[in-house]
């Protein structure tokens, strides 16, 4: 037998593809395959691999495929070779087979075959399988980055797919959307809805792209929700509103956010609690800039829980934590201790805690993060305890109560035997000194002192900048500096001769008479020097303050122009104006606009017609009986072969347990129960069919009891007939209808009485969004055939002894889904089916007993609702309960 390394030879692993043995030819691509997943380069068994391409092996076909995938475009003469092979494999009852051919076809990068692209594009993007169209949507990127000129028929084709109800699709056809046309919006109108409720479903990745869409979306088509939001911001006394003329404006139209906004942050904020990092940072980012300001407060523990992460997640995170605390400090100062800096961290996650820090400093809390401080700038990292010193820098700025304490502690510092924190404390210290200098003379002296013993040339150069723009305050000390430096001005770095300059001028309008010569000397020492920008500096300078006959009308002024007084710099956040661009962006990140990037538009002053995101529901034709269920429109939408013959078919159970709506307490003695009838919905076919039971527990009558029409923005409802009143102590049922769009995303409504709106909520589960059907055993397993791979989910389970019986098998299942039981010519199989209510997609269970265990499988085209349903058929089955 050979072994590992040398079946891995070239050599060797084309004699394997070359062979008449399916088994060898397979062993091989699996290594090939194990080769480029190691980054390794197989490049030169492309003509070998090409030979399988037409193989009849499924298994062989899909590795074969996806080395295909990694070199077509390096290989892409002999790649065409197998174009014929592609365009028959898109045709394969396999849908992985039929994905695979459009996925190579798009990876030959010719011009040549763009029109094969685009016709296996379209047929693909009609495909009965998501996940062929999903392949579609990710081949349009593809194809439009090899040929631009084809965009309008790639329009064509994303429009359609983004009317594609499968959470599967959703995520790929934003992301095509996203780079082929992302201006045109009106794509989306009609579709928006939809993606807010399907996105709870759609895969991590997808959410994060239909998030970031969304956002931009947002901000085109509803109006600013922060006109109102003075009254909730901490920082803020302006009066309601910034102007007159908006006071008359807005009090004549009151803001009321627009259902379709609130629509999109009530559907985003569960995501806020999911294990991906980017989903998360993504929907804090919407939140960030869609959201009324005093609802922001909801994703700062999603975002603080982030920090346990891995660094580089911690690093993107504090950056946006960094822009956000710079405007609402109120949100983030409960957490502070989370952003204490720890001895484990990597120098650029503590200069961003040390940013945020500075950032929620006030007069509450400056003395304990005073104290954090003072622990960093002892730290070994010096460049972290030069972040902290220019830290306390902007402490004292910012809050004028500690600023004579940071200056002290900045002084204590000049005597640190580390050089960068005496440099970093005098350039701080100079800042601060510009502030208040005829209070801190002695400050200044003491600098002096120091200067001998500072060697870094910025430090240098700052106290003796220092030193002349305070010259008067220290008439003493200031000449003879200037003496010490016209020795060394020769050995000093140009920073340094450049303010040297700059003091002798200043002391030569100020003291003349004790520096005259000197600072003859040191303008002369610098007409010769080596840098341009110091001989250009001391020419000017002696025209300006020594006078003689050629010097111009400026020399007067000399002294106002070297002695004017100079504003305090100001010392603020690198991140006070990131902002400007979108948070979680890569252009957040580099501070500067990447490529591809699109900015956020400004909130529009008026909103543009919300009806442009009105779907039409068709109404149901009403039929007398039980339906054929090949006659309704959803059932249609699938494409199932109208030789199967299946039949809509009468609930096998219907639990009589009833659901709170809404609590005596909470309605002011309305109460509500619903339950779900099983039953066809003669409101709509995609509708589930609700019974909701009212009681008046007050001793007074309730009048109009109805769903306010402003609530159904979110799911299709149909609405109960107002109820006029309601007696003291009695109790009505009346029925309604939902489109969940098979998703057990909550319906959120309003239920109203004449003087009070409560808000309420149903929530389905996975298994009342379903009819059942019949069919014949045959028919069940022929479409189980086609339902495989992705569309299939199983798991094996310990049965108990009571639970074994077919009664209690039957049973167990159809009270957790509302499915139809196929008949069984065999003892150990149970079968069930049934359709989504929405999209009539088939759901197929079985269940296969093999003492003791039990095989349950779920073959449906909507994977996550498989997955719940799975879950739950599992439970039933292992409960020993009725």
């Amino acid at each position: 037998m050979l072994s590992p390394w040398f079946l891995c030879r070239n050599e060797d692993l084309k004699e394997m593809l070359e062979s008449n043995k399916e088994s060898l030819k397979l062993e091989a691509m699996k290594r090939i395959v194990g080769l480029i997943a190691k980054g390794k380069n197989a490049s030169e068994l492309f003509p070998a691999v090409v030979k399988n391409v037409a193989s009849k092996n499924i298994e062989l076909k899909k590795l074969v495929y996806v080395y295909l995938v990694r070199y077509a475009e390096e290989q892409q003469d002999l790649a065409l070779l197998s174009i014929s092979t592609f365009q028959r494999a898109l045709k394969d009852p396999n849908q992985l087979i039929r994905a695979s051919a459009l996925r190579v076809l798009s990876s030959i990068r010719v011009p040549i075959i763009v029109p094969i692209m685009m016709l296996a594009i379209k047929e693909a993007a009609t495909d009965l399988s998501p996940y062929v169209r999903k392949t579609a949507a990710h081949a349009i990127q593809k194809l439009y980055s090899l040929d631009p000129d084809q965009k309008e028929h790639l329009i064509e084709v994303i429009e359609k797919l983004l009317k594609d109800k499968s959470t599967l699709v959703a995520g790929s056809v934003v992301m095509a959307f996203e780079e082929v046309c992302p201006d045109r919006i009106d794509l989306i109108h009609k579709n928006y809805r939809k993606l807010c409720n399907l996105l709870v479903d759609v895969e991590e990745w997808g959410q994060v792209v239909i998030i970031h869409m969304l956002t931009r979306y947002a901000r085109t088509q509803f109006v600013s929700p922060w006109r109102e939001d003075a009254v909730f911001d901490e920082n803020s006394a302006k009066a309601f509103y910034d102007s007159e003329e908006e006071r008359r404006v807005d009090q004549s139209k009151p803001y009321i956010m627009d259902p379709d906004h609130r629509l999109l942050l009530r559907n985003t904020k569960p995501l806020l609690q999911s294990r991906n990092t980017a989903v998360v940072m993504a929907v804090s980012q919407l939140y960030w800039h869609l959201a009324p300001k005093h609802e922001l407060s909801i994703i700062t523990k999603s975002l603080v829980r982030l920090l346990r992460s891995h660094r580089e997640v911690q690093y993107i995170v504090l950056q946006n934590i960094a822009t956000m605390s710079i405007q609402r400090k109120g949100m983030f100062e409960p957490f502070m201790k989370s952003f204490y800096v720890r001895s484990t961290d990597a120098t650029h996650i503590k200069t961003l805690k040390l940013e945020i820090l500075t950032n929620l400093a006030n007069e509450a809390n400056i003395s304990t993060i005073l104290r954090e401080f003072q622990t960093y700038v002892k730290s070994q990292d010096k460049a972290f305890a030069a972040a902290t010193i220019q830290a306390i820098g902007c402490c004292a700025t910012n809050i004028s109560e500690v600023t004579d304490t940071c200056l002290n502690g900045l002084v204590l510092l000049l005597s640190n035997r580390d050089e960068t924190v005496v440099a970093e404390s005098v350039v701080v210290i100079k800042k601060l000194l510009q502030t208040q200098p005829s209070q801190h003379s002695d400050i200044i002296k003491h600098m002096a002192k120091l200067f001998d013993n500072i060697t870094v040339p910025m430090a240098r150069a700052s106290i003796l900048w220092l030193m002349g723009e305070y010259c008067e305050h220290v008439p003493k000390i200031a000449p003879d500096v200037l003496r010490k430096m016209a020795k060394t001005f020769t050995d000093e770095e140009d920073i340094v001769k450049l303010q040297i300059v700059n003091l002798a001028a200043k002391l030569y309008l100020t003291n003349s008479k004790q520096t005259k010569l000197l600072t003859q000397y040191i303008l002369n020492l610098g007409k010769y020097d080596q840098n341009y920008d110091i001989r250009d500096r001391t020419r000017f300078i002696r025209q300006l303050i020594v006078p003689n006959e050629k010097s111009g009308a400026l020399s007067k002024y000399a002294r106002r122009i070297l002695m004017a007084p100079k504003p305090a710099p100001v010392l603020q956040s690198a991140f006070k104006d990131r902002d400007r661009f979108q948070l979680g962006t890569l252009s957040h990140t580099l501070n500067s606009q990447a490529s591809g990037y699109l900015e956020l538009s400004d909130w529009p002053a008026v909103a543009p017609d919300q009806s442009v995101r009105n779907v039409e529901v068709v109404e149901p034709v009403k039929e007398t009986g039980a339906p054929a269920l090949s006659k309704s429109k959803h059932f249609d939408a699938v494409s199932w072969p109208v030789c199967v013959s299946l039949q809509a078919s009468s609930p096998v159970f219907v639990p009589e347990t009833s659901h709170e709506l809404l609590h005596r307490m909470t309605g002011k003695g309305l109460s509500a129960q619903y339950r779900f009838t099983r039953q066809p919905c003669i409101y709509g076919n995609s509708m589930v069919s609700l019974q909701l039971t009212l009681s008046n527990s007050t001793d007074q009558a309730l009048e109009n009891i109805h769903i306010s029409e402003k609530s159904s923005t979110g799911q299709n409802i149909h609405r109960f007939n107002a109820i006029e009143r309601l007696e003291p102590q009695a109790s009505v049922t009346v029925s309604m209808g939902v489109d969940f769009n098979d998703s057990t995303q909550a319906a959120n409504f309003q239920l109203c009485t004449k003087e009070d709106e409560f808000s309420v909520s149903i929530q389905p589960a996975v298994g009342e969004l379903l009819l059942p059907i019949t069919m014949s055993e045959a028919d069940f397993t022929k479409e189980q055939g086609k339902l495989v791979g992705m569309n299939e989910s199983s798991a094996t389970i310990t049965m108990t002894p009571e639970n074994v019986s077919s009664q209690s098998v039957n049973r167990k299942v159809v009270s957790v889904a509302n499915l139809g039981v196929i008949p069984s010519g065999q003892e150990n199989i149970y079968r069930f089916s049934g359709k989504t209510v929405s999209s009539g997609s088939l759901v197929l269970v079985s269940v296969v007993l093999k003492d003791p265990d039990a095989v349950i499988t779920i073959n449906t085209e909507k994977t996550v609702m498989g997955s719940m349903l799975l879950r739950q058929v599992k439970t039933a089955l292992t409960n020993s309960g009725p």
